[in-house]
């Protein structure tokens, strides 16, 4: 039976692989790795060029799972995500060819390049891990995980989420630019060969499964159940936001808490795991006021400060002996 000491070190594994090609952003792959415990979906956002489709692709290259790459334009049609029935002449009778999105990892580029229609294709196996074709549910391949990148909607050409769709996103990160080393590092890193062929799979499918059954059971300890329901109703009394976070948030707030944990060897959470996620989990579930709006005030700040103002919880002793 896998333990925590087993999360620990399939994450160091996870990260040291990823950071043969990912330079100088540590925080973003661990996080990406507390997504992927979490059987949950991640949103990159940044400007072109940053590396958020080549940190997709190396965490996917990670992996022993099934991988398919959907590149979103805005002419890519809802069966060209899910598969479509097609009508076999020799047999007479419609045969259903799955889509890309029928794969363990899916990686949907430039998500927002794509209409409405198009996103929406998304919704239900994000949320049921299973697409509906002609009236027809087939189950997706387990562990699931959809990595979409997106361009900041400013740019020209691109098509907002719907919130229904975004909500569905454990995490929201941003890459930002590297530091001067850093790119200097890439320079070199980069100047021969393309490392990212190079990588092989560190961890299988199934292994994810279990690890991510072990992070379940690290311990929440009730006071910061309260600190969770508190911060998450915050954000709904919030008057500078219009929509705060749903039941869905508070569920993956809670979750990525424990994974976190578990990445660091703990079986059970502390006030900082909680906080250290915040903005990731909850940010892009809300919606700023039209004032807030207006004095350029992004939901980042609202959440940073929320944590900021609401009391922590203090136990004379965190650790293991509070644990039932």
């Amino acid at each position: 039976m896998r333990q925590i000491e087993d999360v620990q070190a399939a994450a160091a594994l996870l990260r040291a692989n990823v950071a043969r090609v990912i330079v100088g952003k540590d925080d973003v792959v661990d996080q990406l790795v507390i997504a992927l415990l979490c059987e949950g979906h991640v949103l990159l956002e940044d400007v072109p060029g940053t590396g958020k489709t080549t940190l997709a692709r190396a965490l996917a290259a990670s992996l022993g799972c099934s991988f398919q790459r959907i590149q979103f334009t805005p002419d890519l049609l809802p069966g060209d995500i899910t598969g479509s029935s097609i009508f076999d002449q020799r047999s007479g009778q419609f045969e259903f060819r799955p889509g890309p999105v029928m794969s363990q990892i899916v990686l949907a580029d430039e998500v927002n390049r794509a209409g409405p229609r198009t996103q929406s294709a998304l919704l239900e196996v994000m949320q049921e891990r299973q697409v509906t074709v002609d009236g027809v549910t087939r189950p997706v391949p387990r562990p699931f995980l959809v990595l979409a990148t997106q361009n900041p909607i400013e740019l020209e050409g691109t098509f907002p989420l719907p919130e229904a769709q975004v909500d569905r996103f454990l995490l929201r990160l941003q890459i930002g630019y590297p530091a001067f080393e850093d790119e200097r590092a890439i320079m070199r890193r980069f100047r021969l060969s393309d490392p990212l062929q190079e990588l092989q799979p560190v961890l299988a499918g199934d292994e994810i499964l279990e690890l991510a059954q072990v992070c379940r059971t690290v311990y929440l300890h009730p006071s910061l159940e309260d600190y969770i329901l508190q911060l998450v109703r915050a954000t709904r009394e919030s008057e500078a936001l219009a929509l705060g976070a749903s039941p869905r948030g508070t569920l993956a707030l809670m979750r990525a808490s424990q994974a976190r944990a578990a990445m660091l060897g703990r079986s059970y959470v502390l006030p900082g795991d909680i906080q250290a996620l915040a903005k990731p989990v909850l940010a892009h579930r809300l919606l700023a006021s039209a004032r807030t709006r207006l004095r350029g005030r992004q939901a980042e700040e609202i959440v940073s400060d929320l944590v900021a103002r609401l009391p922590v919880p203090v136990e004379e002793s965190w650790p293991e002996l509070s644990v039932p």
